[in-house]
Order: structure tokens, then sequence, then C-alpha cells
């Protein structure tokens, strides 16, 4: 391998003489496998990242907890009592709760790790891409994977991938401000200059993380990694700090609240027992403690963020499979909230596969078959193949100049399939010309020598070619947009003649571009001219003047059908469809007509109707228009702005570079995978991999569903956790009504400290992870989108969590005092049978509780079976919760003792009542829900 080339020389040496020294092609690149030896033996194109925590270190972190640290303090007491008391036997309340402190680590690792590779997974998703040159083909490749040599191409919108000594450059702008604080974009050139030269002047060099704003150019790359500028101060990026979702804030609160609230009534507990209850030595006083302690720990969740993130993770990895990759957890929160879907039309409501359909010159005009891609159609006149003659010459002149005026390819893969790099606009010329059987002619003739990039502002793109067959003159192909070219034009080819262009040819032009676009056809012209005679060659811009106007074509990017359907399902969901697009008013109405997001009878509305309105007439119209047409990016900006400032939830596609704006204004910024540029991707909260509008609709599907899992194992735990708080809180306030006092008259506990941290390790971990995975119990597009200013447990989610935990807490303590004597029910069984009987009722409660709270609405045997992973974890708890009861060292440990067939069958039925109590109360909901909404329905149906 050639040995690199410092940065502080490339810009001094003549790009010739950095490719030698490099060991690179100019025109091929590198070969894969020297691109391969080159990525091991240099390695990633990446920045230092911060180190990982080791391991060990990690699982560590899992001890450092307050709640960790009560359940220690609890064990050291047991160790204590014990010690002091002759240390007969085993200290099993201190090694019970040891080893409930080491699972809960070790599970709190697993979840740790998991949720770190789930983050990982959608990080290798996002990553940028970089196009460069290997084995002579232009391909795509992660940016990681450049490596010094590397012939790297570069256009509109790209982020450049590494440092890079430029080889060509037409009108290349580069945005170096987060380099060198540079607020304009640098106009970028290949002359070689003197050293040494400061980092902003360096003309000929472009710089990783930079961005291309305009125009295009080859580059071979110097520098990567940390030998990058960028990388000279990336001890500042090292280390960056993810702030906290409002989802989790919420979550956070309501943890620190129910500690609070639990703390307090724990600290009540143990103080009302030590003064009712005559204690008998230090061992009652440290069960008491160990009680109070357990009751605190158990009450919070602290299972929950590690359970947040898993949920969020793998909701986004499911996302991804259906191409929505979500960068950021976070946006799955505005997802389930969006309002409104403010969508491109080209790619994401179309198919993208631009195909010419209708050419139109001054002999006449054709209709061209096939659709794609693949050049396979016929160009027909009048219904028959179009024959040599003058309009067969003006259609040649046509294909073959849009050709020409394009940076696209249209070639072959590995398995056979046509396929297009580059612009499809673009490639559509390149399709029709081989239907034509012009492109082989027209590759031998010309020969490109320079270009005027594509704008925005012009909305032109022009080559300049040497004709060989013209004795090596050099013309000028121009195409883009009819009504802006014509202006530019003063002749016309008809036949193999030029003529003036006077107004009765304009208008004639003019109409036959409104024909093409009433038939929802885009329209390009093409447009040529030889250059003068002293005329440079790099003029620029004010060559494309005085043009000769060759012919206009009507390109067709046919509708998707599933968008269709995705629109309506979105409507149905309370999400209302906005298409922008930068395409003819009527080209978008008929296409918004035919997909459903308006009627036929409303016009678009286009950038210079919105331009002249006032604030409050912009306003109002963003609010009753569907379609925007002819828009600038800055348009776009100003529509999302006002749909944010009228309460929306906006949802935003794009894919240029100057729509990166209004990505980062909109709540939830969507940038195309296929045709988006670097910059959008990055601005972007979501990447659609396909540039299919259904994707979105899928993702807000999902969005909404994630929310509605995270609500699930919210109401699951909270109120299986209060559940056991008011267990242990009434059986204290309420010890005489239950029975549960001794022989002196002494309260007697209901449940035991090991049997609050079993419940604990048994519900906080796969019961609620298996419910965070839970398909759709309710159709989630089948209700109005949610605000998000609405809480994610609100008062009706309290309700229902404390009529479940209170049912839970009575079950437990009647089953108690069912076996004890004494209390509301006369029983015969001794304290320990008792207890094991109402601790088993409690575990069985909460698993009952799972398929209760897989909706609040919906009744539990509603897709009861939909969930295998619920049933496994279930099922798993289950055969614990047996093992504890009849296996004998665990009775040792749990002070619990067999069960009879018929105490199990009991148990299972008087758990059972927690499922029907809320069935009931949901039985009550929908029936009311459906008598409040007969009367709606019959208003809005008249």
């Amino acid at each position: 391998m050639k040995q690199s080339v410092s940065l502080d020389s490339a810009y001094a040496l003549d790009s010739s003489r950095v490719a030698a020294a490099l060991g690179t092609n100019v025109h091929a690149g590198l070969s894969s496998s020297e691109a391969l030896q080159r990525l091991r033996d240099d390695g990633p194109n990446a920045l230092r990242a911060a180190p990982r925590s080791p391991a060990w270190r990690q699982f560590l972190m899992h001890f450092q907890d307050p709640l960790v640290y009560l359940l220690v303090a609890a064990a050291a007491i047991g160790l204590i009592a014990w010690f002091m008391e002759g240390r007969a036997g085993l200290p099993i309340d201190a090694i019970v709760i040891t080893a409930i402190i080491v699972l809960n680590a070790i599970l709190g690792y697993a979840q740790e790790i998991k949720a770190e590779n789930a983050v990982a997974a959608l990080t290798s998703m996002t990553a940028a891409m970089s196009s460069a040159l290997r084995d002579g083909q232009l391909v795509r490749i992660p940016t990681h994977e450049l490596v010094c040599g590397d012939l790297l191409s570069l256009s509109e919108g790209d982020i450049v991938g590494a440092d890079a000594r430029l080889v060509q450059a037409a009108a290349l702008r580069v945005q170096e401000a987060s380099l060198t604080g540079e607020s304009e974009a640098v106009l970028k050139d290949t002359a070689v200059l003197q050293n040494p030269v400061p980092l902003a002047d360096r003309m000929n060099m472009v710089f990783k993380g930079t961005i291309v704003v305009q125009g295009n150019g080859l580059a071979i790359v110097t520098a990567t990694g940390m030998a990058t500028e960028i990388g000279a101060i990336a001890s500042m990026l090292d280390r960056t700090v993810e702030s906290q979702t409002p989802l989790q804030k919420e979550i956070g609160k309501v943890g620190k609240m129910l500690g609070a609230v639990v703390t307090l009534i724990a600290a009540l507990v143990v103080a009302t027992v030590l003064s009712v209850t005559p204690i008998h030595g230090m061992a009652e006083i440290v069960e008491v403690l160990l009680l109070g302690v357990s009751l605190a720990v158990a009450a919070v969740p602290e299972g929950l963020p590690a359970i947040l993130s898993i949920v969020l993770a793998l909701g986004v990895q499911r996302m991804a499979k259906q191409n929505a990759i979500v960068k950021k957890l976070s946006s799955v929160e505005a997802l389930g909230a969006a309002t409104v879907i403010a969508s491109d039309k080209t790619g994401t409501l179309t198919r993208a596969e631009m195909t010419i359909e209708r050419i139109i010159t001054a002999s006449g005009s054709t209709h061209v078959t096939g659709i794609g891609y693949a050049p396979e159609g016929k160009i027909l006149h009048l219904g028959d193949p179009l024959l040599p003659g003058p309009l067969h010459a003006e259609h040649v002149l046509v294909l073959c100049g849009g050709s020409l005026a394009s940076n696209a390819e249209l070639r072959k893969n590995n398995i056979g399939q046509w396929e297009i790099q580059g612009d499809p606009t673009e490639a559509a010329f390149l399709v029709a010309e081989e239907k034509l059987g012009a492109a082989s002619r027209r590759k031998r003739r010309f020969e490109r020598i320079g270009e005027i990039p594509f704008s925005s502002e012009r909305k032109l793109m022009s080559t300049l070619q040497v004709d060989h067959e013209d004795s090596d003159n050099i013309v000028i192909m121009t195409k883009g947009a009819p009504d802006v070219l014509l202006h530019r034009c003063s002749r016309i080819r008809i036949g193999s003649e030029t003529v003036l262009l006077d107004d009765a040819r304009r208008q004639r032009i003019a109409a036959d571009v409104d024909n093409l676009t009433d038939a929802a056809l885009r329209t390009l012209a093409v447009a040529y001219r030889r250059l003068n005679p002293g005329e440079e060659a790099h003029a620029g811009e004010e060559l494309e003047q005085d043009l000769i106007y060759a012919g206009t074509v009507g390109i067709i990017d046919p509708a998707r059908e599933e968008a269709a359907l995705a629109i309506h399902e979105a409507r149905q969901a309370g999400i209302r469809v906005v298409m922008i697009t930068g395409d003819h008013p009527r080209t978008a109405a008929r296409i918004a007509a035919d997909l459903g997001i308006t009627t036929a009878t409303l016009p678009a509305l286009t950038g210079l109707e919105l331009e002249k309105m006032d604030r409050i007439a912009f306003s109002n119209a963003v609010r009753s228009t569907s379609v925007f047409a002819r828009v600038a990016p800055e348009h776009k900006l100003r529509i999302v702005d006002a749909l944010q400032a009228d309460g929306n939830i906006v949802a935003m596609t794009g894919d240029g570079v100057n729509d990166a704006p209004a990505l980062k204004s909109a709540d939830i910024g969507i940038a195309m995978g296929i045709t988006g540029t670097e910059v959008t991707k990055q601005a972007a909260r979501m990447i659609l991999a396909d540039d299919n509008f259904a994707t979105i609709v899928r993702a807000v599907r999902e969005g909404r569903h994630i929310f509605d899992n995270i609500r699930k194992f919210l109401r699951y735990l909270l109120s299986s956790n209060i559940g056991e708080v008011l267990t242990i809180f009434l059986g204290v306030v309420m010890a005489d009504m239950f029975g549960l006092s001794d022989a002196a008259g002494g309260l007697v506990l209901p449940l035991l400290a090991t049997h609050i941290l079993w419940i604990n390790l048994l519900t906080d971990s796969g019961p609620a992870l298996a419910m965070g995975i839970d398909p759709e119990t309710d159709d989630v597009m089948a209700r109005p989108p949610r605000r998000l200013t609405d809480r994610i447990i609100d008062a009706q989610m309290w309700a229902s969590v404390f009529q479940t935990g209170i049912v839970m807490a009575l079950v437990t303590l009647l089953t108690i005092d069912f076996y004890l004597p004494g209390g509301l029910i006369e029983g015969s069984r001794d304290l320990d049978n008792a207890r094991t009987a109402g601790f088993t009722v409690l575990v069985l409660a909460q698993l009952y509780n799972c398929f209760n709270a897989r909706s609040d609405l919906t009744s539990a045997f509603h897709h009861l079976f939909a969930n295998k992973w619920l049933w496994g974890a279930i099922a798993l708890s289950l055969l614990l919760q047996i093992a504890v009861v009849h296996v004998s060292m665990l009775n040792m440990a749990f002070n619990t003792t067999p069960l009879s067939l018929d105490q199990w069958l009991f148990c299972g039925g008087v758990a059972s009542t927690v499922l029907w109590s809320n069935e009931l109360r949901k039985l009550v909901r929908r029936t009311s829900k459906n008598h409040l909404l007969k009367p709606m329905n019959a208003t809005f149906s008249k």
C-alpha cells in the first residue's frame, strides 16, 4: 500500500501526484480488494468513541441504587439478629435477601445489555453513506468504510465522508461553518495552492463532516478517522449525554412519587406493628423492620427504566423491519401523536419509477409504452412504431439531449435486473433512449467536458459536449422546466432545420405542456445550441441563452396503490394528509384526487400565491388547503410552522438539502432513504428506507402500538405493586377483622419480607417485559391521535390501578382469614399454611392481572392467546411459585408449607376475582361508551 499524503501538503500538490502517492486510479478508483486491505490496516473511518465500561463495572453499577442499599441494610439486620441469637442454623432471611439482590442485578444487567444491543443495531441502520468509485463503478458504501485513496463522488446534499483532495469540481460549493466558522458556502476548485495555506483557504480540499450545498465533484481521500481535521477536535465529541425523553421523565416522577408515599406507609406500618404488638426478642424486631424495608422496595417498580428502554428499542426495530428507521427512541412518542402528515409527492405517494410516456416535438407527438427502468417498450406514433423521418429525428434529439444533460446511469445489476444510479427523472431519458435504439450512437458521438449543475433557483441543468460528428464543435445540452427553458430559447428544431421561435409556436408549446400536465404528467423540456467561436466553455450560467428548443416530454410517476389505502387509514385515525410538492399544480391536484387526499374540484395552492398572503391569510390557507404545488423550501418551513401554530403535531417528509430546515422544525422530520441526501437524513428523526408513504402510516400505527404497550405494563406493574402495599397496610390497620392476631392478642403480619421480595422479583421482570411486546389488543388506528400534553398515566388509569390493587389486597387477606381461626370467616389452619395460601393468591392474582392490563376497555378474552411470550412468562412464574410452596429447601427459606390440591384450586378461584371484577368494569365502560356514541353517530349521519 502507498504511503498516506499529509493534509499539510496535499493541497500544495497536483491532484495527479496525490493520486500516484496513494496508488489511486483517477478514472476507476481503488479496487475492492485493495480498499478492504486498507480498511484492515488503517481501521474504520470513525472518530474515537468513549471507551465502553467493562462488563464487570456495568454489573456492579446495578448495586448502586437506593433500593439496593435498603435491601443490603435489611440483609445486614437479619445477619446481626442471627449472630446475636446464637448463630443457630442458617441466617435464612439474610441469605434469601442477598440472593434476591444478586438475581435483581443479573436481570437488570441482562436487560441493559439487550437494550444497548438494540440501540446499537438502530445506530448501524442510520449510518451515513458515501458514494465512491471502486473497480470503475460508482457504489454507495457506509462512510466508516472509506479509506485513504478512495475516489469520493460528491453531489448536492452530501455530507463529506473524509478529508479529500479535489480532482474535479463543477460549481462545487461546500458549507464549512462547522469546521472553520465561515458562514458562507465556499466555492471549490482543483487548482494547486502555495504552501502554507490556512485551513479555511484550502479551496482544493474538502473536509469530513462538511456539507455540499451545490454542484458536484470528485476527490481523493487523503485522511480518515482521527487523522482528519475534525478528528483533531474529537476530544470535544467523545462523550455526549442523552437527555431524558418526556416519557422517561414522567415515569421517573411517578416512581419517585410512589416511593415517597410508600416509604411513608412502610414507616407507618412498622410503627403501628411495634406499638400494638408485644415484642419477644430481637428476631421479632428484625422481622418487622425487614417487612418495612421490603414493602418500600417492592412498591417502587425499579425495573421500569430498563423495561421501558427495551420495549422502545424492540418496537423501533420492528419499525425498521417495515422500512421505517427511527433514529431516536424519543421520536416514538411524537409518532403516536401525529395529527398531520405533510408529504412530498414524487416517490412517496408515487412509485418513483419515472417513465417517459409522451414526447411532443414540432412535427407531432408519440406515446411510449412500458413502465419502469427496464428498457422494454416501443415508441408509437398514431398507434404504430415510429419510423425514420423528421419526427424520428426530432425524437432522437430530445431523448439524446435529455440523456446528455444528466448524471444518471442505467445498467444491469448482478442478478440481471435493470437499475439506475442517480436521479430517477434523468434516468427516464436513458430508458426511453434505449427503447428508441439511439443510445449506442449517442455514446460514441459525444464526449462530456463540463457541466452547469441543476439548482432549485434556475430549475435547469446543462452539460457541455464535444460533438465528434460535427468537427468536434462544443454544444450545450440543457433540460429543465418548460416554462423556464422556453424563455431562454429563440429558435426551435423542425426536422433537420431550425426556425425562429415566434409567439404562435410559443403558445403551441405552452398548450402542449398544459395538455401533458392535465394528464397528470410531469413535464420537462430539452434545448441545445452550438457554442459560438470565442465563447468560453467554462463561462457558466450565461451560456444558457439563445437556445434551440428541441421538444417536451411527459413523464409519469404512477401513484402507489398502497398509498391510497394508507391515506384512507390515516384519515380514519384522525390524521390529516397534506401534499407539498414542487410539481405543477394541475399534476399535484390530479394525483391528490386519485389518492383521496382531496376532491378533484379543489385546486392546489402555489408558492407564488402563498407569497402574496399576509400572516392571517396564510394561516387560513394552510388550515383549509391540502395540496401545495410549485413550493420552494422556505414555503415548506412556513407551512410547517403554521400547522404547528394551529396546535398540530406535524410529520414532514423531505429529500433535498434545502428541506433540512423544515424537517428540523417539524415534530417528526422524515427523510427519504433512497432519494434523500445525507443532510436531510441527519436532520430527520426518521428515515424511510423505501420512500413509501404507506410506511409512514405503518410507523404511526407502530408508534401508537408501542405507546399502548407502555401503558399496559405500567398498568400491570403499578396495580400489582399497589396490591402488595395495600395487603400489608390493610392487614395491619384491620388486623382484628381478618383474624391476624396471635393467642396473646398480638398482631400477625399477613406476609413476610421474603414473600414481598419474591413477588417483586417475579412480576418486575418476565411478565412486564412480555407485556411490552404484546400484539395490538385494541385497533390503535380507530381513535384520534393522542395529544402530547396527555399524561401517560391519566386519572382513568389511576382509578383502574387502585381498583385492581384493592381487589388484590382484599382477596389475599380474605384467603388468609378463611384458613385462620377468628376474623370474618372461621378457619382451622395454622398461620404458616394460611400465610402460604394468601401469598399464593397474591401471586396468582398478579398473573391474572397480566390479562387485565392488556386493555383498559377490551375484554381480556379478546385475542387471549396472541402473546406467546406472555404465556411463557406466566408459566415460568407459576412453576417458580409451585417450587417455593413445595420444595422443602425453599419452604425453609420462605416460611411456606405445601398446599393441597383443594387449596390450590381454591386459591386459583379466589385469585380470579381480580379478572372478573375488571371484566365487569370494562363491560360497564363499553356499554356507557356505546350509549354515548349512538346519538353522536346519528347527528353526524344527518
